[in-house]
């Protein structure tokens, strides 16, 4: 049975289920250096933020020299579950290397334009995650099942169970690495433009411009067999629901002046 991508997870190991639920733990790594107001490690918010992506970007040391690689991502209880192929560099490297490889991973949604009058003070609305941990290859074969099921129901909620499973050739050639949630942080900047006093009688014009996700209405195959309806989880309103809405209650439009 798929497991959906933002449902607890069933495992009861430590690593799935907190001894203490409640904000993570700061650490060196997750403590910004500048703008620490905007920072915060609420469990609750960083998992909406992971539940409302689609897309994280994955950085590790390869030969010495920093590379980042945009992929597929799922969170299931504690625990984040990413996409790859067997013939992939880093998911090889994770497997190879013990405990596993070192990486970081972001997700990012861009909430806001912020125009103010002096082009210094322009800045963006977002929230964002940032998670540092050790990632490691998921051999274990009912684990990797249920990941893969939930990487499907990420991209559309209900899906794994609505679609073909992976056959023997797929899935040897795809593989998962696992990203305990533990050295986490989440950053957010919801607020309106911030100018110097001495520019506020400048003409210009200055507020947030909106930025939101909208989906439009499914475009069926051409070869889609006849007969086939339009399943109701692909409805824009639903697919909405599933990840998170636009943002903009997330301050997104309005907030008091600062930057």
């Amino acid at each position: 049975m798929p497991i959906p991508a933002n449902a607890p997870s069933t495992d009861t190991s430590s690593a799935d289920t907190p001894s203490t639920p409640g904000p993570y733990s700061p650490t060196e790594r997750t403590v910004p250096t500048r703008a620490r107001e905007r920072a915060t490690y609420d469990r609750e918010v960083v998992h909406s933020i992971l539940d409302a992506g689609y897309l994280c970007h994955l950085g590790f040391v390869r030969d010495g020299a920093p590379v980042v690689l945009p992929t597929l991502y799922a969170r299931v209880g504690e625990r984040l579950y990413v996409h790859g192929s067997t013939g992939s560099r880093p998911l090889r490297e994770a497997g190879e290397q013990d405990p596993g490889l070192p990486v970081c991973l972001t997700v990012t949604h861009v909430d806001g334009l912020v125009l103010a009058r002096s082009a210094f003070h322009h800045s963006i609305n977002y929230r964002s995650v940032v998670v540092h941990g050790t990632a490691v290859q998921v051999t274990e074969r009912e684990e990797r099942s249920a990941a893969l099921d939930a990487l499907t129901d990420h991209i559309v909620p209900g899906r794994a169970a609505d679609s073909r499973p992976a056959n023997p050739k797929e899935l040897a050639a795809t593989a998962v690495l696992r990203l305990d949630l533990e050295e986490v942080s989440a950053k957010i900047r919801a607020k309106g433009p911030s100018d110097d006093e001495e520019d506020l009688g400048l003409p210009y014009w200055t507020g947030v411009v909106p930025v939101t996700r909208t989906y439009g209405t499914p475009v069926p195959a051409d070869d889609l067999a006849p007969g086939i309806g339009l399943p109701g989880y692909l409805a824009p309103e639903a697919l909405a629901t599933a990840h998170g809405g636009d943002g903009t209650a997330n301050g997104a439009v309005n907030g008091a002046e600062g930057r």
